[in-house]
């Protein structure tokens, strides 16, 4: 019997997947698998992620070539301008190998700034298409028609800034939306966002961008998740020269642009997107009902497919080598990992992570999608959007793992919300809150967040709205009294600290949420009356100083402030030092640094005992600052010493504090260096 020795991995850390370690070694094993079959073993897999240098339009020193994969196709055309759109006077292409058909276009046939597509017949129909590697496209404001454009500019742009160094260093990111960033009705340009929103960034201290809908998508409402062009910038927002503006003025700043990469599912739009593209349904999908989610109503890839991973791993590719992208979040992930795509799916046991319900096409597509980034761009930041804590997809793929940078700790803004909405604050549950925020796998990094944009997504509400309500519509003017507001502003700044401070390697905020946007996110759609009321950020909440906004926004950079300056803070993980759950009390240290929080609604305590190694400590953040919207009830940048006393009639060598109801307070550890 031969006995098989699996590789050693930061997975056996974890006991209770000793038993599954077969079949991630299994997983490892199939991707590498596929990953021959595509390189046929004489290339790496980045050189075969090209696809967008062979396929679509390109142009030569004379005229241009074009070439596009449809295996069911009986003849295709380019129609346009230059034909008057008429299907019998386009550009036939031809077919040749491997159902690939391709054209030679002369010189000033088709120029920078026309439009085209393309007319494809198969057996038993025909109809309109935009080429599935399409650079640019565009809508008819009139017609509202997409149609592929040519973008040939004369002088291509030329690029100022060296791509940011982000190894090493947490990840502040600001999840962002181009089109929602401007504060009037409409919709935003990357100029805009380049010149009102990148310096608010930066002066924030986030060192990382989330664009959001940055693919084309044919319906605005979508918020960038129905794909129909995937190699196309969302033309919405602007050219490509100005979206490269952005991401190179983002770089100069020393701030990383990693985007929403959806390929999870496709729009099922006929014309614009991929669906029946040939004439079948299962060119780029899976035939019948798996090829369609239900809940999404898109289209399902199949991940099975050469090509389609030809195609996918190659869009991977195409935005780290056209528009310098640092990286990418990648949507969607339960849904692509699971044949159920994690619908009414609870996740309570490791055998779910193991059975027959798990796509492993996808699996392995995951891995070698990291390995395209990573070998394209060794800085590159990966982020797996996965809500059902499949083990190893953030471990290194020698370690049998999917190689993704970062996965999202999507469960604690889920604890949040619930203490928000369903459980008094005189019951929150210090234990439990702690477990929420640090309960992660050692061998994974990890994103906190409080809230996203999926907590803000209709019907929904912004952290601060479910906390403070229609109180915010009267009363968050500085001379307003109000109990209400109070709590809800002490506890958003209370939520963040605690999510930072304990957060694995990286830390999320969504656009606006650091000065408490209200309300919610919402597009312009039939239901609504076509508004963009909801559809905007509305900055003059933040940067009016007669309104209670700028508490929150002023905190939120004193907080990333602290993180910015320490080098200590996230080099060792938060340790646990005591809870008091009658007292509400919460205290957690990180370093050199000592996290105090006081939840108790009411009851503040006076010269309150903490076990303390020897030395002095120095008070350097405090939420109840009147600064920051509080009462102002410590004097700032105190000291304490550690000194003998008895806890609990123990002796023990401890710092008394004084810690006001409803706050929190961070001490640093003096050292020589930073003793003033």
């Amino acid at each position: 019997m031969k006995v098989i020795t699996l590789p050693q991995t930061r997975l056996f850390d974890d006991p209770y997947l000793k038993p599954y370690l077969h079949l991630l070694h299994q997983r490892q094993q199939y991707a590498n698998a596929i990953e021959k079959r595509l390189t046929n073993g004489n290339m790496n897999l980045a050189d075969f992620s090209s696809g967008h240098e062979f396929f679509g339009l390109h142009h030569k020193e004379q005229g241009c070539v074009f070439r596009e994969w449809a295996p069911n196709a009986s003849a295709i055309s380019i129609i346009g301008g230059f034909c008057n759109w008429n299907k019998e006077q386009g550009i036939p292409l031809k077919k040749g190998d491997q159902n690939v058909w391709f054209a030679e276009i002369p010189e000033n046939v088709l120029n920078h700034g026309d439009l085209y597509r393309l007319y494809i017949r198969w057996p038993g129909g025909e109809g309109d298409r935009i080429p599935a590697y399409a650079r640019r496209v565009v809508q008819d404001e009139v017609t509202k028609i997409f149609n592929a454009q040519v973008w040939h500019p004369q002088k291509p742009y030329v690029w100022k800034h060296p791509d940011p160094e982000t190894r090493d260093r947490v990840a502040l990111v600001y999840e962002t939306h181009v089109g929602m960033a401007q504060e009037r009705d409409g919709i935003g340009t990357y100029d805009e966002f380049r010149t009102n929103i990148l310096p608010r960034i930066a002066e924030n201290g986030y060192n990382t961008i989330q664009l959001m809908a940055l693919m084309e998508h044919p319906y605005y409402g979508s918020f960038g998740y129905h794909i129909s062009s995937f190699f196309a910038a969302s033309s919405r927002f602007g050219t490509p020269e100005e979206l490269k503006a952005l991401i190179d003025e983002a770089h100069g700043y020393g701030i990383a642009v990693i985007m929403d990469l959806v390929h999870s599912h496709a729009v099922s739009n006929e014309i614009e997107g991929l669906s029946r593209f040939d004439g079948t349904p299962y060119q780029y999908f899976h035939d019948g009902p798996r090829g369609l989610h239900s809940a999404w109503h898109s289209r399902c890839f199949d991940y099975s497919k050469p090509e389609v991973l030809h195609f996918l791993l190659s869009n991977c590719r195409f935005w780290l080598d056209e528009y310098h992208i640092d990286g990418a979040r990648f949507d969607g992930v339960t849904s692509m990992l699971y044949h159920h795509h994690g619908l009414g799916t609870v996740f309570t046991s490791y055998d779910q992570y193991f059975d027959t319900s798990v796509d492993n096409d996808a699996l392995a597509y995951l891995a070698l999608a990291n390995e395209v980034i990573h070998k394209v761009k060794p800085t590159a930041i990966t982020i797996a959007e996965d809500v059902s804590g499949m083990p190893g997809l953030a471990a290194p793929r020698k370690d049998c793992g999917s190689a993704f940078n970062y996965r999202l700790a999507m469960g604690i803004a889920d604890c949040w919300f619930k203490l928000a909405e369903k459980v008094p604050d005189e019951k929150w549950h210090m234990g439990s809150l702690w477990h929420e925020l640090t309960n992660r796998r050692s061998d994974e990094k990890t994103i906190s967040y409080v809230e996203c944009h999926d907590q803000a997504i209709v019907g929904s509400k912004t952290m601060i709205f479910q906390l403070i309500d229609a109180a915010m519509y009267t009363d968050m003017r500085i001379s307003d009294k109000n109990a209400y507001i109070d709590r809800g502003i002490a506890l958003h700044k209370m939520m963040r600290l605690a999510t930072l401070a304990t957060a694995g390697h990286g830390y999320l905020n969504f656009m606006g949420n650091e000065y408490g946007h209200p309300e919610w996110v919402d597009f312009p759609r039939e239901g609504n009356g076509w508004s963009y009321k909801y559809a905007k950020r509305q900055w003059h909440l933040r940067d009016d100083q007669g309104l209670k906004y700028h508490y929150l926004a002023d905190f939120d950079r004193a907080m990333l402030e602290i993180i910015g300056r320490s080098k200590t803070i996230f080099a060792s993980k938060p340790q646990f030092v005591y809870v008091h759950e009658d007292n509400k009390i919460l205290v957690f240290e990180r370093a050199d640094h000592l996290f105090l929080f006081n939840f108790d609604p009411s009851r503040s305590y006076t010269d309150y005992a903490l076990e303390v190694s020897p030395g002095e400590y120095k008070l350097i953040l405090d939420t109840d600052e009147s600064k920051f919207g509080g009462q102002n009830r410590l004097s700032p940048e105190q000291t304490f010493f550690s000194h003998p006393d008895r806890i609990e009639n123990v002796p023990r060598l401890c710092i008394k504090v004084y810690l006001p109801c409803r706050s929190a307070i961070v001490l640093q550890k003096c050292t020589p260096k930073n003793k003033t």
